[in-house]
């Protein structure tokens, strides 16, 4: 038996675990030590040496962009597109069928005899949908809308796309006449400089009053304070968010004080199945970096 330190103190490792090493593969794993094992590996350890976590100074920002080595960046693209489509779907539903008020009301014994108008809603069937940024997500979300019944799709974005808003009989349409026309809006767009507080007082001001306005993009998309007074003065019915500014939103927020806005803590991809992916996917981007090959899914800087 020979003994070995490990991480665990005195643990006992069996002969057959240990393995002796030659003194040519001592010397390979010096030699990478001091940065050998190739051009690709030495690029890749040349890449981790510097990463700016602050605004620092423009003059010493300047020194480090000449050397001329950025930071390689791993992403999980894909992945996460059913699931966000089908919270979408789920806030959407949640918000404009008011189900955290009913739960609400059950739990606090607001529930009594059977009331016309309670907790009445806004249906799926026979309504316009308005999708502000056809991508994946987008696209899937209406998929999965079609079947209830929805009359009408507009979209609206940077550009048409007839191959996805074939299927959908989907009309391309300006951002104005998308708010004016459609009875659910849901934003799944890239935030983007023109993108930014894109969901304003002009817009919500179009909208119709029964309307229900959806966000599962980016919270920047959206000026809180303008769907805060949109809400509160009745020019549309309902919000529901899963994203927000900042995250997570302070408990004081007042949107987070008002019935007809849900708001869900940005869960958007969190199922098991697609965070077990994310997640190998992401260690197999870190270990491709690490030894300067090509990673699966690279966003090229």
């Amino acid at each position: 038996m020979v003994m070995a330190r490990t991480r665990h103190e005195g643990a006992l490792l069996g002969k057959s675990s240990i393995k002796v090493k030659g003194r040519e593969e001592e010397e390979e794993e010096e030699e990478e030590a001091r940065g050998g094992g190739g051009p690709m590996r030495a690029a890749a350890q040349r890449l981790m040496k510097v990463f700016v976590t602050r605004r620092i100074p423009p003059e010493g920002l300047a020194t480090l962009n000449k050397a001329g080595d950025g930071i390689r960046v791993g992403y999980t693209p894909d992945i996460l597109t059913d699931a966000t489509a089908e919270l979408t779907v789920a806030l959407l539903l949640a918000t404009s069928r008011r189900l955290p008020e009913s739960v609400v009301e059950v739990k606090n014994g607001g529930w009594t005899t059977w009331k016309p108008l309670w907790m009445c809603g806004y249906g799926l069937s026979g309504s316009t949908v308005g999708i502000i940024g056809l991508g994946r997500i987008g696209h899937a979300v209406a998929r999965r809308l079609k079947p209830f019944g929805v009359t009408k799709f507009l979209y609206t974005g940077r550009h048409p796309k007839p191959e996805a808003a074939a299927e959908l009989n989907a009309k391309f349409v300006p951002l104005a006449k998308l708010a004016e026309e459609s009875d659910f809006v849901i934003v799944t767009c890239s935030l983007t400089p023109d993108t930014q507080g894109m969901c304003n007082r002009d817009f919500f001001g179009k909208m119709k009053k029964t309307s229900v306005f959806i966000n599962t993009s980016r919270g920047a998309v959206v000026n809180q304070d303008d769907l805060y007074e949109a809400l509160v003065n009745g020019h549309i019915a309902a919000a529901g968010l899963d994203v927000t500014t900042p995250e997570p939103l302070p408990t004081n927020n007042p949107l987070l004080s008002l019935k007809n806005c849900v708001i869900l803590p940005h869960i958007g991809s969190a199922t098991y199945a697609t965070r077990n992916t994310m997640s190998v996917l992401a260690a197999n981007n870190l270990l491709a970096g690490l030894k300067g090959e090509s990673m699966p899914s690279e966003l090229k800087l």
